[in-house]
């Protein structure tokens, strides 16, 4: 039989891990020929999302779990599950139901057919706020221009499929600032997309808001692109060009016309402006500078408190 490893980072997920847990046997349960294993990985929940996942553990060999020091983030919950992982192929899930486990099947279908990777591209339902779709439209747009990678709209979900091979080039990847939607991307192997609706979360309250959203974006775009110093560089020549051409025809018809050249304000405005810009471009650089300082200590994405195997 082959065996599909089910990978869910939990955080403050109490309400939710016996409900999914249950939705994914159910499906499994339809399914001939294959063994599953679910791989809870509790990164840092304050609630009782731990105490939930070892009964879970007690009573059904299926599950298994890992559990974090303290609270690292979604994308390293997620590679700790792919690099504990030992299944023919590894799907990675969210443990709020919004990934509904009902695509579960297809998925394993279009793996069967011999996709290395199936990527599912996110469809939001009718309910969920147009400020909500704008936002998400616009990341990946601005992610897919910014960065080197191609990502479909709604196609950056971490609900995906991949198969053992991609798992092992995965588990080498020791980059400080995880960004694995842009990782599996960047890899290639042959990959496909499904559509799918989301579901509304079934309990607890969703931990990523815009600031968030505006941070993994920066941190998608920095970890696969040198662009951003190319648009610094490409802003100082323009800003350059354009104080030597204005400001050279400001002094010109001054000197013709013979009026005085005054003007404090002007001088503070434009040294306030270019001192600004200066700030945004020293900014980035700073970034870029900041990943090299952090990756060069080499510390662990993550440190494992305990885990049942």
């Amino acid at each position: 039989m082959k065996k599909i490893s089910i990978v869910i980072p939990a955080h403050n997920e109490e309400g939710n891990v016996a409900l999914v847990h249950q939705k994914i046997k159910e499906v499994f349960d339809g399914l001939v020929n294959y063994d599953f294993e679910i791989i809870f990985v509790n990164d840092g929940s304050r609630d009782n999302t731990q105490q939930k996942l070892e009964e879970l553990s007690a009573k059904y060999n299926e599950v298994k779990f890992i559990e974090f020091s303290r609270n690292f983030g979604h994308q390293p919950a997620v590679k700790a599950g792919m690099d504990n992982a030992d299944g023919n192929a590894v799907i990675s899930m969210d443990g709020d139901l919004q990934h509904p486990p009902e695509m579960i099947p297809q998925m394993i279908k279009m793996w069967e057919e011999g996709y290395d990777i199936v990527y599912t591209i996110r469809k939001y339902p009718k309910q969920i706020s147009y400020f909500k779709r704008k936002t998400s439209d616009f990341f990946y747009k601005i992610l897919s221009r910014m960065s080197d990678v191609d990502l479909t709209k709604g196609g950056g979900s971490d609900f995906r499929l991949m198969d053992a091979n991609t798992i092992e080039v995965m588990k080498n990847f020791n980059e400080d600032d995880l960004f694995l939607r842009g990782l599996t991307s960047w890899m290639g192997f042959k990959q496909t997309g499904i559509e799918f609706t989301a579901n509304e979360r079934l309990s607890g309250e969703s931990s990523y808001n815009l600031k968030k959203m505006i941070t993994f974006a920066f941190t998608g775009i920095t970890a696969f692109s040198v662009k951003p110093l190319y648009l610094a560089a490409y802003l100082g020549f323009l800003f350059s060009a354009f104080s030597i051409v204005g400001y050279g025809l400001y002094v010109l018809y001054a000197f013709v016309a013979k009026t005085e050249i005054s003007g404090w304000a002007s001088l503070i405005m434009t040294i306030v402006f270019f001192g600004g810009l200066q700030l945004i471009i020293l900014g980035i650089m700073g970034i870029y500078l900041g990943k090299i300082f952090k990756q060069v200590k080499e510390r662990p994405n993550y440190i494992i408190k305990n885990k049942n195997f």
